[in-house]
């Protein structure tokens, strides 16, 4: 695998279940820009010097959708690569998952989101947003995280 001189990016990432019409939903951002413009995520972005993943996810989540949350505690360590035409990794990301409960504001696009939405979990493979590799994974995975606890 070559990489072309080029370091993996450290990215955090704000889970938050919030229970709405008594179904468990995830908050979910359309990206507005590159990389993966128009694709569905959770809101997130690059962790700062001095910062921890933890601090970076719910300040992203604010920045993107003006909702304030809580980390609840670590979800998972997610790998994406992004990879050039002729299968190159052109771009390294190890984006860290935070747990969150949401804690007040009402959902609105900001900063590089396009939109916002409260995602069901129980319907978020059927809906027919283009999703970001291992959403649905996180996001179902997040909903059992939420339960054992």
């Amino acid at each position: 695998m070559t990489t072309k001189g080029k370091r993996p990016v450290l990215g955090a990432i704000a889970v938050v279940l919030h229970r709405i019409d008594n179904q468990d939903c995830v908050l979910l951002i359309q990206r507005a820009t590159e990389p993966n413009a128009g694709s569905w995520g959770f809101p997130g972005g690059h962790v700062e010097l001095g910062e921890t993943a933890a601090q970076a996810a719910v300040r992203e989540l604010f920045e993107e959708t003006g909702v304030v949350a809580t980390v609840q505690s670590h979800l998972e360590n997610i790998d994406v690569f992004l990879r050039d035409a002729d299968g190159t990794v052109a771009r390294q990301y190890l984006l860290v998952a935070s747990l969150c409960d949401y804690v007040s504001g009402t959902a609105k696009p900001d900063d590089d989101a396009a939109d916002v939405r409260w995602v069901p979990v129980s319907q978020i493979d059927t809906l027919g947003l283009d999703l970001l590799d291992q959403v649905a994974d996180v996001a179902r995975a997040a909903r059992v995280r939420t339960r054992v606890i």
